[in-house]
């Protein structure tokens, strides 16, 4: 396009639902392609504070991709822990001791703090882009679907406002209720399991004598994703940036009864008593030393769904987890979410806001074939190692497990891992 051209673009506007990842890289993304975005986020400041969170890993694509949007490479870096190995192994609770299954010594994806990673986006962003305190309330497509009008409430004030935009874009998670409006009748699926989550952070005492003793089991630890797999459950951990333990450990169980819209779940104090107990008879007593002293714990019901067949209607598109509920065991919901919104940037981009439609389509033709097969290949992989059915797959053991049981464990095996998109390029 030659400069003529340039100035005579018109400037799109968009309206963003969600200021979490998704929503703030879609607006890094949407501002490079010249478009004027406004964020809507329901929780009144920014979260970085917060004393709870977890851990995340980002595969090369989506550290290079943060990267360009932050202007400063270096500052990633300095905000992540490098993850260079995947390994796996298989551990015997009575005996308390573990066995490698599969390592992968050329991983190379970092550990970011979800809060860490958020803040560094969202500082990033010209100021005034984030309208905190807005509870998206519903939205209206014009007659000839050229625009939207969005409605939300000011929490503090109680006000309603509209805004008129040429693109409304649902980043607002796994519970979206813009997708809602065009699926009336989907349901996420309950993976048969739930997840306890939790941070320990040593950041007060260097010599933490449970750290210590986790570092002598884990000589790796600081480098290296480790899943530890016992027989019908497993455990994920790895280290994050300013002495800190991210861990995750996932329990086959019933489906749990949900309030509000959240899949987190509050959880009370015998809960916690419960699954310390529970821990002692499973892991290695390093690693439960380390779930006990992680001060608030919470639950996550973990849930995925069969792939979308669209994820954009007229001047409406999904992003992130919205678009892609998926379990957490391919380490994809970040990495998608961030390539959804380069995508769609780059995307918008070519096309010009007089043809959102056919960029839309091009999105949606980049993308839902990828993230359908790894949403797939994620819950597939969950099962696998929850010891839970899987077609054409025997239950699996890990004490028992031979390299041809193990060879689809590794996350390398991720369909599209790797791949970078043309219109990247």
């Amino acid at each position: 396009m030659d400069v003529d051209k340039k100035k005579k673009k018109k400037n799109g506007k968009a309206v963003v639902v969600g200021g979490s990842i998704a929503g703030v890289s879609c607006a890094h993304a949407l501002i490079l392609a010249g478009w004027e975005v406004v964020v809507l986020e329901k929780t009144c400041a920014t979260p970085t504070g917060s004393p709870t969170g977890a851990g995340l890993g980002l595969d090369p694509l989506a550290q290079k991709l943060i990267e360009s949007w932050l202007g400063h490479p270096h500052l990633l870096h300095k905000s992540t822990f490098p993850l260079t190995i995947d390994q796996n192994q298989a551990t015997y609770g009575e005996e308390k001791i573990s066995r490698t299954l599969t390592r992968d010594d050329n991983f190379n994806f970092r550990a970011a703090h979800w809060a860490d990673l958020h803040s560094l986006l969202y500082n990033a962003l010209p100021p005034d882009f984030f309208l905190w305190g807005h509870l998206f309330l519903s939205f209206c497509s014009s007659d000839d679907k050229t625009s939207v009008k969005v409605k939300t409430k000011v929490l503090q004030s109680g006000d309603t406002i509209e805004i008129d935009c040429d693109l409304l874009v649902a980043a607002d998670g796994c519970l979206s209720s813009i997708r809602r409006s065009f699926l009336p009748d989907f349901k996420l699926r309950y993976s048969g399991y739930c997840a306890w989550r939790g941070v320990l952070d040593y950041s007060d005492n260097d010599n933490l004598e449970a750290i210590e003793d986790l570092k002598k089991a884990y000589p790796d630890l600081g480098k290296c994703l480790y899943f530890d797999l016992g027989w019908g459950t497993h455990c994920v951990f790895y280290e994050l940036l300013n002495k800190r333990i991210n861990w995750i450990w996932y329990i086959n169980q019933p489906e749990p009864e949900l309030k509000g819209n959240s899949v987190t779940m509050k959880v009370s104090s015998g809960m916690i008593e419960k699954m310390h107990k529970e821990a002692d008879t499973i892991w290695v007593p390093e690693l439960v030393e380390v779930i006990k002293q992680t001060k608030e714990p919470f639950l996550n019901v973990i849930y995925d769904s069969d792939p979308l067949e669209h994820i954009f209607w007229d001047n409406v598109v999904l992003i992130g987890d919205a678009a892609h509920p998926t379990t957490p065991h391919g380490l994809r919901s970040t990495n998608m979410s961030v390539l959804d919104a380069a995508v769609l940037g780059k995307c918008l981009d070519k096309w010009g806001v007089e043809n959102v439609g056919p960029a839309l389509e091009e999105y949606q033709s980049i993308r839902l074939p990828v993230f359908a097969e790894q949403v797939l290949h994620s819950r597939r992989l969950g099962r696998i190692k929850q010891g839970l059915v899987v077609p054409d797959h025997a239950s699996f053991d890990p004490r028992m497990a031979n390299l041809e049981d193990c060879k689809e464990l590794p996350q390398k095996n991720m369909p599209f891992f790797g791949d970078i998109p043309s219109i990247l390029m």
